[in-house]
């Protein structure tokens, strides 16, 4: 009896104990609790002036300071054509043969001295190396056009003093063959003298070999310029000195270098005349191709080029031809866009030296045309904002702005293509930049919950803004 006793004891205790816990917990939850935790607020909904939800904030009015801060400008609407267009890097390259040319040594010799160099600007005719002759052929060719210069003088002689002994006295045939020597000699005189010209000696070096007064150097003198070719759409600017032919590029030999007939003594470059050579896939190659076929002009952008201090471009970009070999590395095949380089120039020092506007290596952008959208509205990329597969633009009454959706028809790194689909008007002021930061603005008063107040018609016209 005793033990049974304990036993209910210890069990009514145990729920008195369990109750005061739930008691506690009830307690502390309904009263502290709501004390502890933060209020609750909950999210406010704009509404109007007759208690029902306001629409989303479709127009804003900024002052003309904030105008200012953005640098906002607007401008109306109008309709154009516009040729969609792909986007293909390139680079200027020289034109092969016309841009650079080399100077070889006209016969074996030892350079002994060098006249111009890398920098300097050359004329026609201008020395640019002297050669000590050491090649045997060349003072063998002399000691025979002094030895047959010799004969004809002799020949001459014998011929006048048959002629003043008399025909009667004299037979006919011995003076046919007095006559044919004399031919005979100045036939190889003539060869002898051609010989020379072609070795780098001038006229009057020559006629001191006739004369026995044997040459032992030869000058390497510049060549006269190559024209410049010319095409519909391309102005051939005058040239930085109407009498500069070359700039010497690159030396290829030094003081007491000995060089064979034919060697490359040195590199002379005139940068009028360059390529525009664009890097394509295989994929644009049609497009490509229909744009030389028909004469479509091309859009270039040149990297870091100073284009305020230099005249404007007078030329239209056209692909002249497509390479057929594709780059195994790049996987891409080049097209070349003839370019007319502009340059100026500069003395120093008695010298004058030439500045180019576009130089060899040179990155470029080259726009080609795809196909042409006409009937529509251009707008600087700025001036549309997307919202995921909405776009919209901005259209100015005054100090307000009214957001408008509108269909993108195509768009790129600088401009956007809107279709003329009754959504934008022409003549519309619309804003030309800081779509983004009106598009933020608006969304902020939207988010805020303040009422808009603001009517926009069918027709455009913005009313109650308060």
């Amino acid at each position: 009896m005793l033990n049974a006793f304990v036993r209910f004891v210890r069990g009514m205790l145990t729920l008195a104990v369990l109750g005061s816990l739930f008691a506690a917990a009830a307690w502390y939850r309904e009263l502290w609790l709501p004390l502890l935790q933060p209020p609750v607020v909950e999210p406010m909904t704009a509404t109007t002036d007759d208690g029902e939800p306001a629409s989303q904030a479709k127009v804003l009015e900024l002052s003309p300071q904030a105008r200012q801060n953005l640098k906002l400008v607007s401008r109306p609407a109008k309709l154009s054509n516009y040729w969609r267009a792909v986007i293909v890097p390139g680079e200027i390259t020289d034109r092969p043969g016309l841009s650079d040319r080399g100077v070889t040594s006209p016969a074996v010799g030892v350079v002994t001295q060098i006249h111009a160099f890398a920098g300097d600007t050359v004329r026609r005719g201008d020395r640019l190396f002297t050669l000590r002759l050491v090649s045997e052929y060349i003072h063998n060719t002399q000691s025979e056009l002094f030895k047959v210069t010799r004969d004809i003088e002799l020949e001459t002689e014998k011929r006048q003093r048959l002629s003043q002994i008399g025909e009667g006295a004299i037979p006919q045939v011995r003076i046919i063959e007095v006559d044919q020597q004399l031919r005979r000699l100045q036939a190889a005189s003539e060869s002898y003298r051609q010989d020379l010209l072609t070795r780098g000696l001038n006229l009057d070096q020559i006629a001191q070999v006739a004369a026995g007064k044997f040459v032992a150097t030869v000058d390497v003198v510049a060549p006269p310029p190559i024209a410049v070719p010319s095409g519909p759409g391309v102005a051939v600017p005058a040239a930085p000195a109407a009498d500069i032919a070359y700039e010497v590029q690159e030396l290829k030999v030094d003081l007491g270098t000995q060089v064979q007939a034919g060697q490359l003594l040195g590199v002379l470059s005139n940068h009028r005349t360059l390529y525009i050579a664009g890097h394509a896939f295989k994929r644009e190659a049609s497009s490509l191709e229909r744009a030389a076929q028909e004469h479509w002009p091309l859009e270039v952008e040149f990297a870091e080029d100073d284009a305020a201090s230099w005249p404007a471009l007078d030329q239209t970009f056209e692909i002249r031809h497509l390479s057929n070999m594709v780059d195994p590395t790049s996987r891409t095949f080049d097209f070349f866009v003839p370019l007319v380089n502009q340059s100026r120039s500069y003395a120093k020092d008695g010298k004058t030296f030439v500045v180019w506007r576009f130089r060899p290596g040179q990155r470029v952008r080259l726009h080609v045309p795809v196909d042409e959208l006409k009937d529509v509205i251009v707008l600087p990329a700025a001036a549309v904002v997307r919202e995921g597969p909405e776009a919209y633009v901005f259209r100015q009454n005054g100090d307000l702005f009214d957001r408008l959706p509108v269909r993108v028809l195509h768009e790129d790194r600088l401009n956007v293509v809107i279709a003329n689909d009754g959504s934008v008007a022409p003549g519309w002021y619309l804003a030309q930049g800081s779509a983004a930061s009106l598009n933020r603005v608006l969304k902020a008063q939207s988010a805020s919950g303040t009422p808009v107040g603001v009517h926009v018609h069918a027709d455009g016209t913005v009313h109650g803004a308060h």
